[in-house]
């Protein structure tokens, strides 16, 4: 087998460019990835072994994403959801799926009339879904309403808004907990609630005083459960109608989607995780 200059040179990965790095901090970023496979070649190369890349490659083809590549899919629906909304749905092969780490987002590219976009959206569809995934692009004004451990999808989403600052996204998070303990990531939350265009408020239904909360959570918590005069207020401090987005329990969900249909949304203006 060969192995002159030239042709270790030509299996040495390529750096790569600015605009395949979406600037949000991924782990790993591109770049990292670019590193460790330019160490991988490294030793490949000192010890003349061209199998520890085949090996490396073999690794890596077992997941249907790569962060330095960009892979094609085809869009199999596209709902529009509200006035600026829309939930995109890709096809994936198979069975397969994305096969991502809650919070982790991908980094979607486009042409948008003559221009190249690029974008990171957090999927919508649940981590473990089969053979599609969905992103809502272009987000409004959003309702989240969540239960528990059904604030955890909610975070990304959060996050990745706050931290683009070209995105004007209005949220209102509604969380709901037995009481002040049981709220997750608190710190989190209140570190979100200081952005321009995110207001967290919390349900506890079994705190009994708001007296016993932190000055900073009594003005913006509901004492009992969540029901539909709660929901009706929240979507009527909305600067425009808002897309809803349901996490929680089975029971929950349920409750929510007949409250939200009682107060005259419709169903492509909700979505439940």
């Amino acid at each position: 087998m060969d192995d002159s200059e030239d042709d270790w040179l030509s299996l040495k990965p390529k750096e790569p460019l600015p605009s395949q790095c979406c600037g949000s901090g991924c782990k790993p970023c591109v770049y990292d990835t670019y590193q460790d496979e330019l160490e991988q070649w490294e030793k490949a190369k000192a010890k003349k072994d061209r199998s520890l890349l085949t090996r490396k490659k073999q690794q890596c083809s077992n997941s249907e994403l790569t962060p330095e590549t960009f892979t094609a899919f085809i869009i199999s629906s596209v709902d529009q959801l509200a006035e600026d909304t829309y939930q995109y749905k890709f096809e994936l092969p198979g069975n397969s799926s994305l096969g991502l780490s809650l919070g982790q987002h991908i980094v979607l590219r486009g042409l948008v009339n003559g221009l190249e976009v690029q974008r990171a959206y957090t999927p919508i569809t649940p981590v473990n879904a089969e053979g599609h995934f969905e992103v809502l692009i272009k987000y409004g004004e959003l309702l989240m309403l969540a239960s528990g451990t059904g604030l955890a999808p909610m975070l990304p989403i959060l996050q990745y808004i706050t931290e683009n600052e070209d995105d004007e996204t209005f949220v209102t998070l509604v969380g709901c907990f037995r009481n002040f303990e049981n709220i997750y990531m608190k710190p989190l939350l209140q570190e979100q609630s200081r952005f321009w265009n995110i207001r967290a408020f919390y349900v506890l239904s079994q705190e009994h005083s708001l007296e016993n909360l932190p000055w900073s959570f009594q003005k913006n918590t509901y004492l009992g459960r969540i029901n539909e005069d709660v929901i009706k207020s929240m979507v009527n401090t909305c600067r425009r109608q808002p897309y809803v987005l349901i996490c929680g329990s089975v029971t929950f969900s349920e409750e929510m989607e007949r409250s939200l249909k009682a107060i005259g949304l419709k169903e492509d203006s909700y979505f439940i995780f």
